[in-house]
């Protein structure tokens, strides 16, 4: 079967089913991002998240990770104030943490090339717990400070997804140029063809590690890029 319309319909059925985030859309900061991919018939989406700050409830596991499912009191995609946290915290009944988290991006990848036009780097978090069993173990100060904190990663988040953004914009153009200029090549010189043909075989490989294309710059944001294997 040809990759290439097995990855068009996959892309096609993915996005026609219902968003079932809590936010039931893409975040507004998120939205250039993600219909520039879906525009590509080589990417498309699955989930992401323009970054936000949140305040979870719920107990650990012992070693300090949050279980699965636990009370969400707050969660806002802008700059937080004191006033929303120590409102939300009067719902806390066990171990509380404040986080912020950057923009998070999935992206399915119809080749090895392809998924290779796109960094994976994330060092822009912030997790701290407030409450344990319900009682609150910090200062209103601290807990103004750390919003300070993460009211100023959400900024400089928001910048980043700009300059992501005009970094992809940019590599999509030199890759239609590039895809443009091979197919010419294509079509004057057989030879050419048949030594492209055995690049794209190399680029379905995983198992291929030569790194032939660019990355975009993502200091700061996690950007998922998964290849696109199909069914044997």
């Amino acid at each position: 079967m040809d990759r290439s319309a097995e990855f068009g319909r996959w892309k096609a059925q993915s996005l026609s089913k219902a968003d079932l985030s809590r936010k039931g859309s893409v975040d507004e900061d998120a939205v250039d991002v993600v219909e520039l991919l879906n525009s590509r018939e080589e990417f498309f989406t699955t989930s992401s998240c323009a970054g936000r700050i949140l305040l979870l409830d719920g107990s650990t596991n012992g070693s300090g990770v949050q279980k699965q499912h636990c009370c969400w009191l707050l969660v806002t995609h802008k700059p937080c104030a004191k006033n929303d946290v120590m409102a939300a915290l009067k719902g806390a009944t066990s171990d509380a943490v404040l986080k912020f988290e950057p923009f998070i991006l999935h992206v399915q990848c119809r080749t090895l090339q392809d998924a290779r036009t796109l960094a994976v780097r994330s060092t822009h978090g912030l997790e701290v717990p407030l409450t344990h069993k319900g009682k609150l173990m910090v200062t209103e100060e601290y807990i103004e400070f750390l919003l300070t904190i993460a009211n100023q990663k959400m900024e400089e988040n928001k910048r980043r997804i700009g300059r992501f953004y005009t970094c992809l914009q940019h590599a999509v153009k030199r890759e239609t140029i590039s895809n443009s200029h091979s197919k010419i090549k294509e079509k004057n010189n057989p030879l050419c063809t048949r030594k492209n043909r055995r690049n794209q075989g190399k680029a379905h490989d995983p198992s291929t590690t030569e790194d032939n294309g660019r990355e975009l710059e993502a200091d700061g944001l996690e950007i998922s890029a998964a290849l696109f294997l199909g069914d044997d």
